[in-house]
């Protein structure tokens, strides 16, 4: 019996880890169908509560860092990558203070269970 579970054991595990990354790999975040783990995939629906919850959160991490008043106005587009977590890439449209005139900006943002963290935000020059 024990050579049996000896033997069964390793075979078990290794059918499991492919079941969770099956799933993992075909899971819907926010609309976009993780097919690839690790790759960019679009957003389907950029401006979902969810993800503009996630911009509003660049932009006031932002403006903390940078001693900046921008105001988030949109999510343009966006992309999202499974990772430890998920990562988004957003271009964010959003205004300095009393400023009419909008610009864009590129955030990402890394969202684990326990939180989100800012890894960069830069204005994109056009």
């Amino acid at each position: 019996m024990l050579n049996f579970l000896v033997l069964i054991i390793p075979i078990i595990t290794k059918l499991l880890v492919f079941v969770l990354v099956s799933i993992l790999a075909t899971t819907t975040f926010d609309g976009v169908k993780g097919t690839s783990l690790g790759a960019w995939l679009p957003l389907q629906n950029p401006n979902s509560p969810h993800v503009v919850e996630i911009a509003k959160f660049a932009v006031a991490e932002h403006n903390k860092e940078a001693k900046a008043l921008l105001v988030f106005i949109t999510v343009v587009k966006g992309e999202s990558q499974l990772v430890f977590g998920l990562k988004y890439r957003l271009r964010i449209s959003a205004k300095d203070g009393v400023a009419t005139t909008t610009k864009n900006y590129q955030a990402v943002v890394l969202e684990k269970r326990w939180g989100k963290e800012l890894l960069s935000f830069q204005e994109i020059k056009t």
